[in-house]
């Protein structure tokens, strides 16, 4: 049985809620300045450049620096755009990432330093805690909805669009891989889950669901190769082309808030949360007091580094072939795995199981999975079209026939 943490919950005093709320704003926007730092020094190194290395030790403060400028620049609203919705939609993206953090546990029940009151190192948790954090991260898709439509500009129309769907379709492979977790934890409580792992990381029992949910986060993030909606070469910037100053700001910190809020979740979720890892787990201590927080903090990094490492590796993908990815490929391949997991834990609950199975299961599940890339589609409208004649004139958009035997002049009189 797992021990009922929730009980820990609802019993701190105003100032230690109100302590933990800034704590986690500060370490947020912290930890955003040290990512966009972080994801220019490794792109630098793998592309044989240098990186910022100006401002402060290492540039550790050009973050800082290219914030204050962007903060101060000229604030433009187009004269097309819906003016209050195009000022609400970036907090509308902004706020939901923050507060996506109030249930992820940082670490165990610990002392306040200079006090003798003791308080889990989260700030909630509530028995569908996972449930909300997915419900919360989903509002902010309707400020990238929002800000691309009030702007009243085609292409960032174009970029809320692909965004809004690529975000929602991932999402759906990204819940369906936690359901997994769901029936071995037997509880939706972040902490719950945490503690559920003292033997066992969901990452290495349940590796297939870990697979799916690391896929899925970086699609749902907008992140490289997945980045689709800020294509360059087909929609300028995406949603935010015509954001700038402070508002375009605000976008791009929800983006780096949301990679660390999937990092955060998929370490609470399979890498065992805030417990140490194997050896240092043998250590007494390792899982007391504020150790923890170094620990899940080096998961979440780890993480973070996965992120950049695509981006400086992997090309763009075609939006078509993202899509069906999605939807073709991951959301069949997890369907199949949760029912699979779900007959497993009922065999084993009732006249037991032998878990050989689930992994020789989970091999099978992952080979078909790569062998379906390697099966072409048809594709029926082209296959149709070349077997049909080509008719000029078709479409309304008639195209004149040359003229055979006729010299057609070209520039400068020359006949061809």
């Amino acid at each position: 049985m797992i021990p009922l943490a929730l009980d820990a919950f609802g019993h701190d005093p105003t100032w230690v809620v109100i302590l933990k709320a800034v704590l986690i704003f500060v370490v947020l926007v912290l930890l955003t300045l040290f990512n966009i730092w972080w994801e220019r020094r490794v792109v630098a190194r793998m592309q044989h450049r240098i990186g910022p290395n100006v401002n402060g030790p290492f540039g550790l403060l050009q973050s800082l620096a290219d914030g204050v400028k962007l903060a101060l620049k000229e604030d433009i609203i187009p004269k097309a755009a819906d003016r209050a919705v195009f000022i609400l939609a970036p907090m509308i993206a902004v706020i939901p990432a923050f507060i996506t953090f109030s249930v992820i546990p940082f670490g165990p029940t610990v002392e306040i330093p200079w006090t003798d009151v003791t308080t889990p190192l989260q700030l909630t948790d509530m028995p569908v805690a996972v449930l909300f954090v997915m419900a919360v991260a989903s509002i902010g898709i309707y400020g990238i909805v929002l800000g691309g439509w009030s702007s009243g500009s085609t292409y960032s129309l174009l970029g809320g669009l692909r965004s809004s769907a690529q975000m929602i379709s991932y999402e759906v492979a990204m819940g369906l891989a936690l359901v997994a977790v769901f029936m071995y934890a037997g509880s939706m409580s972040t902490s719950e889950i945490v503690d559920a792992q003292q033997k066992l990381w969901f990452g290495l029992s349940l590796l297939p669901s870990f697979v799916i949910y690391t896929i899925a986060m970086v699609g749902e993030t907008n992140r490289a190769p997945f980045d689709l909606p800020e294509a360059e070469g087909e929609l300028v910037g995406g949603f935010h082309t015509e954001y700038s100053s402070l508002k375009f700001a605000l976008f791009f910190l929800a983006e780096y808030i949301n990679m660390a809020t999937v990092a955060a979740l998929a370490t609470t979720m399979f890498l065992g949360g805030w417990r140490a890892p194997w050896p240092l787990s043998l250590w007494e201590d390792a899982n007391t007091g504020y150790w923890p927080v170094l620990w899940f903090f080096a998961k979440v990094l780890i993480f973070i580094f996965v992120f950049i490492w695509l981006r400086g590796t992997l090309p763009r993908l075609r939006y078509d072939q993202f899509m069906h990815f999605g939807w073709k490929r991951l959301i069949p391949v997890v369907l199949l795995w949760t029912v699979l997991v779900a007959a497993i834990r009922a065999m084993d609950n009732t006249g037991g199981f032998n878990r050989t199975w689930l992994i020789v299961a989970a091999v099978i599940l992952a080979v078909l999975l790569v062998a379906t890339f390697f099966i072409p589609e048809k594709d029926v409208a082209r296959a149709a079209a070349e077997d049909e004649p080509f008719d000029a004139f078709a479409g309304g958009y008639p195209v004149p026939p040359m003229l055979e035997g006729i010299p057609v002049r070209g520039p400068a009189g020359k006949e061809y």
